[in-house]
């Protein structure tokens, strides 16, 4: 990875990541956690809060049965990277406890972080999850079967 400064946790960067492997890989079958985590190198256990999330959000499809896993539940086009970045920072895995009741912090600083966040969004929300799909596909990291879908 490049060393530029990354504003986003871990969590977020994977939960972007997972939805780009489901969508490259869950055709014809859904994408199991176990396989979507050997992938990326983490325990299964890890992966679960996340991938709930992303269904709670209505990112992701969570398939019951022997040949269950996670599919996306919207065409790649119409998932945002925005969408991803809001499900993994609302989800369970993410907390706010470092609440404070600094005058400084809470009336001069984050107003003016949180503007600065919903630019940040709305620039990820220009960028889709198909986008990702077409780069990684240039890059030779995944290939996009049967390009994007209607549900």
């Amino acid at each position: 990875m490049k060393s530029a400064m990354v504003l986003l946790p871990r969590r977020t960067l994977l939960a972007i990541a997972a939805v780009v492997d489901v969508a490259i890989h869950a055709r014809p079958t859904p994408v199991a956690a176990k396989s979507l985590a050997a992938r990326h190198d983490l325990p299964p256990r890890h992966l679960e809060t996340l991938l709930q999330d992303l269904v709670r959000a209505h990112v992701l499809k969570g398939v019951r049965g022997p040949k269950g896993g996670y599919e996306l539940a919207r065409e790649r086009r119409r998932i945002s990277v925005g969408d991803v970045v809001r499900a993994s920072l609302t989800g369970q895995g993410h907390s706010d406890s470092n609440k404070t009741t600094s005058g400084l912090l809470e009336e001069v600083v984050m107003p003016r972080i949180e503007v600065a966040g919903a630019g940040f969004l709305a620039a990820l929300d220009v960028v889709t999850i198909e986008d990702l799909c077409q780069a990684a596909e240039v890059a030779g990291k995944g290939r996009v079967a049967g390009g994007d879908f209607n549900i």
